[in-house]
């Protein structure tokens, strides 16, 4: 709804000749004799124009308009302002959410590669869990190369020898030195016959600082 400034077409600081100039202007725009054919449309029009001139017009009213225009104006911007907090606040619970679906589909991803099955076996599990096919590609190629990295690496460093300084990928290096410490433990459990729930429990800890770099390193994904 147009406020009282906007029907005469001036701002809320305009001065007494502002406003009378305005509403010259505006009611002879909207005056039912310069509208033939929609005359019922240009009366209400010019009714309205009059109104709202005469209550600005008049400095008591004027007041009195203002201050309950500035009210009703703070309790739209509050409105809008909550409205504003919830949107982001959704926004983020989604984003988080988000987050976690990646992260448990990598994690998922990692230890299947682990275990020896090929790209297109990591990708048939990503989609069994429920992964979109797209998001999914994505993830079983980026750990297939993380595989092949690896793989090229251990080549590099047996050829060269114990002493010998290598290098690898800085993702590749930093993904080796964070599953480290998890690889003897997986072992052991699958010799002791842990239940699967168990080590994908115990898998999801291994990779949780695994994800950053294969976000940004690997697949090309902000979480």
């Amino acid at each position: 709804m147009a406020t009282l400034y906007e029907t005469l077409g001036v701002h809320e600081a305009a001065s007494d000749d502002e406003i009378k100039r305005a509403y010259r202007k505006a009611a002879m725009r909207a005056h039912p004799d310069r509208n033939k054919g929609r005359e019922a449309a240009a009366h209400d029009a010019f009714q309205e124009i009059k109104e709202a001139y005469a209550i600005l017009s008049d400095p008591a009213q004027r007041k009195v308009y203002d201050a309950v225009f500035a009210q009703e104006m703070s309790k739209l911007r509050g409105r809008e302002e909550q409205e504003a907090r919830a949107r982001a606040e959704r926004a983020e619970r989604a984003a988080q959410a988000e987050r976690e679906r990646y992260e448990k589909y990598v994690a998922l991803a990692l230890r299947y590669s682990e275990r020896g099955h090929n790209r297109d076996v990591v990708f048939g599990v990503l989609l069994g869990r429920g992964c979109d096919e797209a998001l999914a590609a994505r993830i079983a190629d980026g750990v297939a190369a993380l595989s092949a990295s690896r793989s090229q690496a251990a080549a590099e460093g047996g050829e060269a020898g114990e002493s010998a300084p290598r290098e690898a990928p800085d993702s590749t290096s930093a993904v080796k030195d964070a599953v480290a410490p998890g690889r003897q433990s997986r072992s052991a459990a699958r010799h002791e016959g842990l239940a699967d729930s168990a080590d994908e429990h115990t898998e999801a800890a291994t990779h949780a600082g695994l994800f950053s770099t294969l976000w940004h390193g690997m697949f090309g994904i902000r979480p």
